[in-house]
């Protein structure tokens, strides 16, 4: 293990918000690479996230977001463990960023879990049906086709979108991230977002 400056420490606080001894730690263990520092943090955190998962989470808040002037609005349940861990900044912001990303992505559902099975099968046929013309091997057009339904996960399920404030990790990881950080384990619970007009009848 080699020796690390307070420096070093420092910056991989501010980087990943890990405690000073876990930094310290992290740089010993990687030579002082501040990549690889990070890297073996958030796997140190994954690691204590999965653990957490089991944990009951049923205190949190319900947020709110309104968005391009009054025309878009979201509220979204996120749960944790406590009370205490509720009212820290650290939990807001996230329940905020939740809302926000729910009203600027328009997701469906929460997990691909949720996603109704006849929804998937009836992705599958219009992608088959998109893939069968360009005459490719039937084993390739699956391929292509699992291709496409991991896309469409990815736009309708909120934990599986690419994050709109860093696009480089989905929302998922984000509040995997989160349970490391805070030490709870936390659950998105359910949203609902609503649009101006969305549901008039145009012809009323």
């Amino acid at each position: 293990m080699s020796e690390v400056n307070a420096a070093q420490v420092r910056e991989l606080r501010e980087k990943t918000g890990a405690g000073f001894m876990d930094c310290k730690r992290a740089l010993s263990e990687t030579g002082s690479d501040l990549e690889k520092a990070v890297v073996y943090l958030r796997e140190k955190g994954l690691a204590a996230a999965a653990k957490r998962s089991a944990r009951v989470a049923s205190e949190g808040l319900v947020g709110s977001y309104i968005h391009a002037g009054g025309k878009i609005g979201v509220l979204v349940e996120v749960n944790c463990e406590t009370d205490f861990v509720a009212r820290t900044p650290e939990f807001q912001t996230l329940v905020k960023d939740l809302a926000m990303q729910v009203a600027a992505a328009n997701p469906r559902y929460v997990l691909r879990e949720e996603v109704p099975p006849d929804a998937i099968d009836a992705e599958r046929s219009i992608y088959r049906a998109q893939a069968a013309s360009s005459g490719k091997p039937p084993a390739v057009l699956e391929k292509i086709v699992d291709g496409k339904v991991e896309k469409f996960f990815s736009d309708v399920c909120l934990l599986e979108q690419p994050f709109i404030k860093e696009p480089q990790r989905t929302v998922g990881q984000l509040v995997t991230d989160a349970i490391a950080k805070i030490g709870e384990n936390i659950v998105v619970r359910r949203f609902a977002r609503f649009q101006l007009g969305e549901m008039t009848d145009p012809a009323a």
